[in-house]
């Protein structure tokens, strides 16, 4: 995880950034509001830190009221030694997604911000699929390539949609016998080859750059790359 840690007091800090490191994560620090502010706007950021009280005119609840009114939605774990419940209903209420009390033990802040991380990625689940000026609307299952709408058959679509999560990648013809026609054997049919081809006469016709490619000896693969 890339996380930001919003906390003036430099020992807690150094604890944070050392415990997080030595857990696989990276983390940037911001000693005072004003970077805090700068630092959550401009960043992407897998979850953020924020202490309550902090120097620099900002403190950390008007820091989490303004990035959610820009729309950012980065999971944010408040960090505090105020304890009460009114301060901890103030903390959610501002905006924030959980609430520590200092003194704290860090394996418990690591799980929590787990959980955050976790239950934001499900929230934000996938909707659209894009390779290119090729792209694909999970929910209206609509298929468009350089604005232009390209008019799929349902097992077309199935075979592009799995080509489109496998961007990049050599797709061999057994993994789309296994998972387009749930085939757990060859059954020495060229049903693949045909579907690959008309695909590929819609979603490649009359474009400069060819998506879909044969890999030979090897399956297909859909990249812009060259």
């Amino acid at each position: 995880m890339k996380l930001l840690i919003v906390e003036d007091n430099e020992r807690v800090a150094q604890f944070l950034k050392k415990g997080l490191r030595e857990s696989g994560h990276t983390a940037d620090h911001a000693a005072n509001g004003r970077d805090g502010m700068f630092f959550g706007a401009s960043e992407p950021y897998d979850a953020i830190i924020m202490d309550r009280m902090l120097p620099g005119g900002i403190d950390g609840l008007s820091i989490i009221e303004a990035l959610r009114k820009t729309g950012n939605k980065v999971p944010i774990l408040i960090l505090s030694a105020l304890s009460g419940v009114d301060d901890r209903i103030r903390g959610l209420k501002s905006g924030g997604d959980d609430y520590l009390v200092k003194p704290f033990a860090f394996g418990e802040l690591l799980a929590r911000l787990d959980a955050l991380v976790r239950r934001s990625q499900d929230t934000r689940a996938e909707t659209t699929l894009a390779v290119a000026d090729l792209s694909m609307d999970l929910l209206s299952h609509k298929v468009s390539r350089g604005g232009k709408a390209v008019t799929l058959q349902p097992r077309e679509f199935k075979l592009l949609e799995y080509l489109m999560r496998h961007a990049d990648q050599v797709v061999t013809r057994t993994m789309l016998l296994e998972n387009i026609w749930e085939y757990d054997f060859d059954p020495q049919t060229n049903v693949v080859d045909v579907h690959i081809s008309k695909l590929r006469q819609k979603i490649d016709a009359n474009a400069d750059c060819q998506l879909l490619r044969t890999i030979r000896n090897s399956g297909y693969m859909l990249t812009a790359h060259d």
